[in-house]
């Protein structure tokens, strides 16, 4: 009986030693079989911002689908996207405007007062993630693998007096250089337009250089937003339109399947995503909120839709996207004045 248990030890040791190489062979055989790419991600908080944190979690599910992913986190749209197109890396997850040269459907999505609230974008972005409209989510060498929010832009502005376009005339408003509809808005209401980027456009309010700026509510408290707010300024309680991040990618460079998988798997999160910006949304003080009365709301709904007729005149927002953008916002109310006027989008 004693002399069977070395025998025996050294059974079970070999068979824990096969096992383990047989593990590691696999593991190796796996991860060799598995296309390495990087994806550039902007992030305007850094590598401890909630983007980044995000694409951390969608690096294990492009895992499963065969893709290793790694990361370059930037701080500058700007940079992520020269860097993307230099071919330092093969994916790209920048914000919807900036993306709209890539592709001008899913870059419509930011249309100012498009989409007036999280039912009507959650809508589209279900829409975009069915495998028939993967003809759209492609142009040219690039295609769209998902569309994540990141929260309605509101006008935050140095004057609680401030609630509707004509209170702006003269007043200075951040533009965006890679956003054409903020520079238009303020030529059409008359405001004075400071060139800025999406990062350095919240430190000029909190530094007092400008008078109004937009900005989701994700980013009122690590960019520490009360700093412009205070002593007299507000939030105007009604969104000027939605920012999405949208992952792009050169379609021949990831896998068969991969795109679709990637587009479902991000709307299947639509609603957490709300959850977490809704959130973000009740913890900015009540006192900064500026409540705006249903003929405001009018005001401000009309201008929006003159200047997204006038910006796809100019071919800044695709015809096609703001067709369907009407269509959802007239299935939800049928009776908005839009649904039966003669200069429908």
């Amino acid at each position: 009986m004693h002399s069977s248990m070395p025998f025996f030890k050294l059974c079970c040791l070999i068979l824990i030693l096969s096992f383990s190489k047989l593990s590691y062979a696999e593991a190796t055989s796996t991860k060799a079989e598995l296309m390495p790419l990087t994806m550039c991600v902007f992030d305007f908080i850094g590598n401890e911002g909630p983007v980044h944190k995000a694409m951390k979690e969608y690096q294990i599910d492009a895992y499963r689908w065969g893709v290793d992913l790694s990361f370059k986190v930037y701080t500058d749209d700007r940079v992520a996207s020269e860097e993307f197109k230099n071919g330092v890396c093969d994916m790209l997850n920048l914000p919807g405007i900036r993306a709209r040269e890539y592709n001008d459907f899913t870059g419509s999505i930011n249309a100012v007062g498009a989409l007036p609230t999280y039912e009507h974008l959650g809508i589209i972005i279900k829409s975009l993630s069915s495998d028939k409209a993967e003809k759209i989510m492609r142009k040219g060498e690039y295609e769209i693998i998902g569309i994540s929010p990141i929260g309605a832009i509101f006008l935050f502005v140095n004057d609680k007096n401030i609630k509707v376009p004509a209170d702006m005339a003269g007043k200075r408003i951040t533009v965006l250089d890679n956003a054409p509809e903020s520079g238009y808005l303020a030529e059409r209401i008359g405001m004075t337009p400071v060139s800025s980027s999406i990062m350095n456009a919240l430190q000029k309010f909190n530094n007092k250089a400008v008078d109004i700026t937009g900005a989701p509510a994700l980013a009122y408290e690590p960019m520490e937003m009360y700093k412009g707010l205070e002593p007299n300024g507000g939030i105007i309680k009604w969104p000027s339109l939605q920012i999405t991040m949208q992952l792009i990618v050169r379609w021949n460079k990831i896998p068969e399947g991969f795109g679709q998988k990637s587009r479902e798997l991000l709307a299947n999160k639509y609603l957490e995503s709300i959850k977490t910006i809704e959130q973000s949304e009740q913890t900015i003080p009540e006192k900064y909120w500026i409540e705006i009365s249903d003929t405001d709301k009018d005001i401000w709904n009309e201008t929006f839709r003159e200047s997204r007729i006038a910006l796809r005149e100019r071919n800044v927002y695709n015809a096609k996207a703001l067709t369907l953008f009407r269509k959802v916002r007239c299935k939800i109310d049928p009776n908005l004045a839009e649904c039966t006027s003669k200069d429908k989008e």
